[in-house]
């Protein structure tokens, strides 16, 4: 895949052939637009949802991640969701499709049929509610690496999955030609630099915490899998860009602007306050599967002033 200088910082892993690169800068984990009553998939906004964020600079895609209400899709949407994303966006920013579940073999099927449909890398969360070990986890993630050839990238957030994978079992996978990177999503900066260090060169480490992603940035790490980029497209990807390219001062002050929507799009559990966020900006219907439920009115004007700060509103 040919890859736009304007919008990508890329650097070949030393043991990959020329063609396989690293994604980075803002990557937005797209939210699946709903149907109000049918909670049907709505195929039209996310259509127009993934036409504004490459006109606004996003930098890749993240199809049916947690964001995208993954947990609650069949299989059959969640396949559907990532051939159309595919499609659509045709090859003018890279797709990366979030495959992981807490059986390995449904993984694997999950990460075949996103090779087949054509993702460029797929996001595999750690296995939630069974708790593995570490050994567990490695296991877990080498059958997969092994089983499916395509760009893996691992993804840590043990808030959701009570499954905390350490960064010495990241390390012994960094080892694995195809898993090229990890979604940490601890909020725990002290790991960054374990993982930069520890893991193989080119392997890279991306935000999951919105909160501190211009510091895992600034630090060397290589974007920021955004909920926030939802929201406001623009200014995550002048942010994260004025971040990895060393300019603090600007970076800074771009994340300040952003800050209270990074608080504000977590005040109930992911995606509920930013699907609300983005029906207000009248890009789609505040529909959620249950257990999903709309945002409380009482949030409502912390969700707005973060939006009008950030200026989408």
């Amino acid at each position: 895949m040919r890859l736009d200088s304007r919008k990508y910082y890329v650097s070949a892993r030393p043991t990959a052939s020329l063609e396989e690169k690293v994604i980075t800068g803002s990557i937005v984990a797209l939210v699946t637009p709903m149907h109000s009553g049918s909670l049907t998939i709505d195929w039209t906004s996310l259509e127009t949802l993934i036409e504004w964020h490459i006109a606004e600079g996003t930098n890749a895609i993240v199809a049916v991640g947690t964001t995208g209400e993954s947990a609650t899709l069949s299989v059959l949407e969640h396949a559907s969701v990532i051939e159309f994303v595919v499609k659509k966006v045709a090859s003018r920013v890279p797709v990366i499709a979030g495959t992981g579940a807490n059986a390995t073999a449904e993984a694997i099927h999950l990460t075949e049929t996103a090779k087949s449909v054509g993702a460029d890398a797929c996001l595999l969360v750690t296995p939630y509610y069974n708790k593995p070990t570490q050994n567990g986890l490695y296991q877990h993630f080498k059958a997969i690496s092994e089983a499916v050839e395509i760009d893996q990238i691992l993804y840590n957030v043990p808030g959701r999955t009570a499954c905390d994978m350490l960064p010495e079992t990241v390390m012994a996978l960094s080892k694995l030609s195809n898993i090229v990177g990890i979604k940490e999503a601890t909020g725990d900066l002290s790991r960054v630099p374990q993982l930069l260090s520890g893991c193989i060169d080119g392997f890279a480490i991306y935000s999951g915490d919105d909160v501190t992603a211009r510091e895992l940035m600034q630090m060397g790490g290589h974007g920021d899998i955004s909920v926030t980029a939802n929201v406001a497209p623009k200014l995550m990807s002048k942010m994260c860009a004025a971040s990895m390219l060393g300019n603090v001062k600007l970076s800074d002050e771009l994340d300040l602007l952003l800050a209270h929507l990074h608080s504000g799009l977590f005040v109930e559990a992911n995606p509920i306050p930013v699907k609300w966020a983005i029906s207000q900006m009248g890009m789609i219907e505040n529909a959620l599967r249950l257990p999903m439920t709309s945002l409380s009115k009482e949030y409502f004007n912390t969700v707005s002033t973060a939006m009008r700060v950030a200026g989408v509103i």
